[in-house]
């Protein structure tokens, strides 16, 4: 079992919105929803006739969290027959009988229910997570297979600490498909108007963390609390922590948006700068370059040159960039200001000076081994690059 993260960040600046899955991650039902699956379908196995080459081995842990964790329950059933060879009809929902796919789903829900009545233990964590991405403005929502999921946070007191709930109810209304799909994650997402791009994902569930990656969302967090990280790791997550008291919510940032904007306000400008020394450090991709496909073809936007001189003329100029430090001062080209490459890793005054980051030369080897393997390894994806950085 590789090692966990020690912690994750939730940044507003990047993440406008997370999505926690319900059981496991939110409340603790999944073992509840372990054992309801274990009890249908060790019954159902004891009282199957023997057939030849249907496999009647207990249900195990391993085939709760391979076939029917996070899935929508009939797909659960379905996924965990065929794995033992097994092949029922699907039923209809309103079936009673162990002898469909609905039949026996709706029992599991009927052992589910009876295990439920002793209460819902939820995760402090989670709550405490839930408080802090409020006060930062970072919109929750929660997503769930299960039909249970209005009951579950109803009973647990924590439906007020979600924005917006998808659950199995919806999804059928909708016409969404189950887990590994993305469908409801997204569904979720749109609905508390962010994108994938700028969301979080939290999953406890092997099937949940391949649809956040599958789905495209910026983050997607594995939670484990019974030792099987690698596994989530390899369905998409890209970090995993045991718990979520080792996600940690960016605090102290104004966004973008709720600053006032700069021309409307000169008269504060000034005065704030009045009797000091000003510094303006501007990035160059996306702002002294237009954003491009191929970061060799990025140049100078029209203008940008002559309005560098002038304000350099006036105050100290930085150019801070991800680019090595000879390719961003080779792509200005201005004397006069100061240049900064690999995010500061190195730097070049405007008299000539240079300075660099001493504890981290010792990286520069192990990056640039890394660098070739890479370019090895994508050379045959299409679109791939790999663009090497001091």
């Amino acid at each position: 079992m590789g090692a966990m993260a020690t912690s994750v960040t939730v940044d507003p600046r990047l993440h406008d919105a997370v999505i926690f899955d319900l059981d496991g991650v939110v409340t603790d039902t999944a073992s509840i929803h372990a054992a309801a699956w274990a009890t249908m379908f060790n019954d159902f196995l004891d009282r199957r006739p023997a057939t030849d080459g249907e496999n009647h081995q207990p249900f195990t842990d391993d085939d709760y969290r391979h076939f029917v964790d996070g899935k929508p329950r009939y797909d659960g059933v379905t996924d965990f027959l065929a794995s033992r060879a097994i092949s029922l009809p699907r039923g209809a929902p309103s079936d009673r009988t162990e002898g469909t796919v609905c039949g026996l789903g709706n029992r599991k829900q009927e052992l589910f229910l009876e295990k439920l009545r002793d209460g819902v233990p939820v995760f402090e964590s989670t709550v405490v997570l839930l408080r802090r991405l409020a006060e930062a403005g970072v919109a929750a929502g929660v997503y769930s297979s299960s039909r249970n999921c209005e009951q579950i946070l109803k009973d647990a007191g924590l439906g007020d600490l979600f924005t917006v709930r998808v659950d199995g109810v919806l999804a059928d209304a909708l016409g969404l498909a189950g887990k590994p799909d993305s469908a409801v994650l997204v569904e979720a997402t749109h609905r508390l108007d962010a994108v994938p791009e700028r969301t979080v994902v939290i999953e406890d569930a092997e099937a949940g963390v391949q649809a956040g990656r599958d789905g495209g969302f910026a983050l997607v967090v594995g939670v484990d609390r019974t030792g099987h990280a690698e596994e989530l790791r390899r369905h998409g997550a890209d970090v995993v922590v045991p718990d979520l008291a080792d996600v940690v919510v960016r605090t102290g940032d104004v966004r973008m948006s709720r600053l006032p904007n700069a021309l409307d306000s000169y008269g504060q400008l000034i005065g704030v700068v009045h009797g000091r020394q000003p510094l303006v450090c501007l990035d160059f991709d996306g702002t002294l370059s237009e954003i491009v496909s191929d970061p060799h073809a990025a140049t100078l936007v029209e203008g940008a040159a002559e309005a560098l001189e002038s304000l350099a003329a006036q105050c100290p100029v930085a150019i801070l960039s991800g680019r090595d430090l000879a390719d961003i001062r080779d792509r200005v080209g201005l004397p006069g200001i100061w240049y900064a490459g690999s995010h500061g890793f190195e730097v070049i005054g405007p008299d000539g000076s240079h300075h660099h980051n001493e504890a981290a030369s010792a990286a520069v080897p192990v990056l640039e081994r890394v660098a070739a393997e890479l370019r090895e390894e994508l050379t045959g994806v299409p679109g791939a690059l790999v663009e090497h950085k001091r």
